[in-house]
């Protein structure tokens, strides 16, 4: 889904390998904050009853216009997920009347209390055991959401849509309200007024002419589909037909317009679908539907909803276009398992909107969007993952589902190189444990990590669990060597932060020279590191992230003279960073020639309170971290001893 106020705000805004330290060393504080987040989600009341898993859902109604009426008969299949079960539930708001529950021949005993109707069974079933029923009900239907159900005008005629995400499903029909059990197959027959034609999943199997006035609409879906992504849009639609062939399948692509808008501006937005589908194919594997088909239904929302196989659409401009289409792979066919995953279904779709300008235009148009994007993630409030899934707005929210979300897929291609990446999107697509199914956060890393072989925790731990961005300062500096090459000075400093305090993230470094340039990747993990490396020619400038591969922010630059610093003549214990310090402060040492080392902490009576070094070291530039937690605020000294040389510095801790 995508919201036509955000896409208009990104618009504006584009328009005005080798690694220091292994990642897998900084991941258990990312895991022990993300299972606490776990354990507080359990105490949510999410909805859906969680003894059952529905099978198949036949929505039959009878809709007015005016008065805004439903009058329907719901099939219900599924099996009990537990022994004994006598009874179950489903949603439905309290607008409706529940007439009757049939099953066969038997009329079942219900009650609706609020929003759930409780059904008792005819029978005790045993886990693994099937029912089915039907739910005859009639009433006004409910609107809350973005609009779960409305019925209105467009240029003086009536029209009816739905809009189900995230919880208003129930408002219309009787269903388990939660996109963790899809449902493995759907039908909606609509009967109304005979002006309608009207779009829902899937393919149309028959339009019947009734004789009084109505027609009867049956669309059928043979594939698997969450409650939230059945939909009906109804009006006096004109169709446009075009057509999309994958290797030897041809799958009709239509366009259902509103009369007044079918003008030659919108028909060549409406072309650009069939580009857009052979991209993401190519991407992302074949479109999850070919044998039904893609539509797109006009509304009249400020934005548009990938609903399954019909995207309803308030807008037709390419980057809504592509952002609703590649929701039918990442959202529609793999969905978020609940709203706290949503970055899985709205943040995949935003970075194919970048995909596609990339494919289309190139890579400067890529880039462009994905600067807007990372220009609106910096406003996120609260981790990537959502905290509070009873807030609609907090689930949608702009900056942090869709932008962040899309920033993190572009960061996650820096980290692992295109091919890697795009291996990983294609195998996450059809890995059959998820393809048309439901998915989490660890299920996508844990398919990224089986193609990479690496252990990635460190970034999604951060970036998905964690808030906020990095924050840099950097100096540097280069001398010049005997052999006639440079050795590159580069100190790198990052502000702390919330959580985590630290980003880990493999920076690229691009350095000019008067011999050309080179990219040298370093590892960067804690607040203060210090790096050297050698490059040919003389450095004229340093650039950090050239490419822009991280959501960060560079708040100091500085090039320091350098040329004592090339051979190490002397002892040296520095200032500790930061000063003062809470609770972790970096602190660096040179030694000249090899030695015993010692680097220990006293407070201010002279008592030892920390030993941070105790060893032989060669030659060479070191640092450590000290961590104060367990210490009371105030003054304290580091002191080295290496070989002759002696040294103290003060530094002061405060909570």
């Amino acid at each position: 889904m995508k919201n036509l106020f955000f896409l208009i705000l990104l618009t504006f805004v584009i328009t005005t390998n080798t690694y220091s330290q292994s990642a897998t060393e900084i991941c258990s504080k990312g895991k022990i904050q993300r299972l606490e987040k776990l354990l507080k989600a359990s105490e949510i009341n999410y909805p859906g009853d969680e003894n059952v898993d529905m099978t198949y859902y036949k929505l039959n109604l009878n809709i007015t216009f005016s008065p805004s009426y439903i009058d329907g008969i719901i099939t219900v299949r599924g099996k009990s997920m537990v022994n004994d079960l006598s009874e179950l539930y489903l949603d439905l708001t309290g607008s409706f009347t529940v007439d009757s529950v049939i099953a066969g021949a038997e009329s079942l005993s219900f009650n609706h209390v609020d929003t759930r109707v409780y059904i008792t069974l005819d029978s005790l079933l045993s886990q693994n055991d099937e029912f089915e029923f039907d739910i005859y009900y009639q009433g006004s239907p409910g609107n809350s959401g973005f609009g779960s159900y409305e019925a209105t005008y467009h240029d003086g005629s009536p029209v009816i849509w739905t809009l189900s995400e995230p919880y208003g499903a129930k408002d219309w029909w009787p269903c388990k309200d939660t996109p963790a059990d899809k449902v493995d197959s759907s039908d909606v027959w609509i009967t109304a007024n005979d002006i309608f034609v009207t779009v829902s999943n899937g393919n149309l199997e028959d339009v019947i002419d009734n004789g009084d006035g109505t027609k009867t609409y049956k669309w059928d879906n043979d594939q698997r589909i969450a409650q939230y992504l059945i939909s009906i849009a109804m009006t006096n639609y004109e169709k446009i037909e075009r057509s999309f062939t994958w290797e030897d399948v041809t799958m009709p692509v239509d366009h259902y317009i509103y009369p007044e808008n079918n003008i030659q501006s919108r028909i060549k937005d409406l072309n650009r679908t069939t580009n857009m589908l052979e991209i993401f194919s190519n991407l992302f594997g074949p479109y999850p539907f070919l044998d039904q088909k893609y539509a797109h239904a006009e509304f009249g929302w400020g934005g548009a909803m990938e609903h399954q196989t019909a995207s309803t659409m308030g807008a037709f401009f390419s980057s809504i276009v592509a952002h609703e289409l590649a929701h039918q792979w990442f959202g529609d066919m793999i969905t978020c398992k609940d709203w706290h995953h949503i970055w899985l279904n709205e943040g995949f779709a935003t970075y194919s909107e970048s995909l596609y300008l990339e494919h289309s235009a190139g890579w400067q148009y890529y880039m462009a969007d994905v600067q807007g994007n990372m220009s609106s993630a910096k406003g996120a409030v609260g981790s990537i993952w959502v905290e509070n899934i009873n807030s609609v707005s907090q689930i949608f929210s702009g900056a942090r589902s869709y932008a962040k979300g899309s920033v993190v897929l572009h960061m996650l291609r820096g980290v692992l190189g295109d091919s890697l990446f795009f291996e990983s999107l294609r195998t996450y697509a059809d890995d059959p444990e998820l393809k048309y199914d439901v998915a989490t956060t660890e299920d996508f890393q844990s398919v990224v990590e089986e193609v990479t072989g690496e252990d990635l925790d460190y970034f999604f731990s951060e970036w998905i669990y964690g808030e906020n961005y990095p924050r840099y300062s950097y100096e540097w500096g280069s001398t010049n060597q005997t052999d006639g090459t440079y050795e590159v000075y580069l100190k790198i400093n990052q502000q702390r932060n919330s959580n985590p305090a630290y980003f880990t993230m493999p920076v690229q470094i691009g350095v000019n020279t008067t011999q050309g340039d080179t990219i040298v990747t370093v590892f960067n993990n804690t607040g203060l590191q210090e790096y050297y490396f050698t490059v040919s020619g003389r450095p004229t400038s340093l650039t950090f992230d050239p490419d822009n591969w991280i959501l960060k922010d560079i708040v100091g630059i500085t090039e320091v003279a350098y040329d004592d610093k090339g051979i190490i003549s002397d002892y040296k214990l520095n200032q500790n960073y930061p000063n003062p310090f809470n609770p972790t402060t970096t602190i660096s040492y040179e030694i000249p020639s090899a030695s015993d080392v010692t680097l220990k902490v006293f407070d201010v009576l002279g008592n030892e309170v920390a030993t941070l070094v105790n060893e032989h070291k060669q030659s060479g530039r070191y640092q450590v971290e000290f961590d104060g937690s367990k210490l009371t605020s105030g003054v304290y000294f580091y002191q080295i001893t290496a070989g002759e040389f002696s040294a103290t510095m003060k530094f002061s801790l405060i909570k």
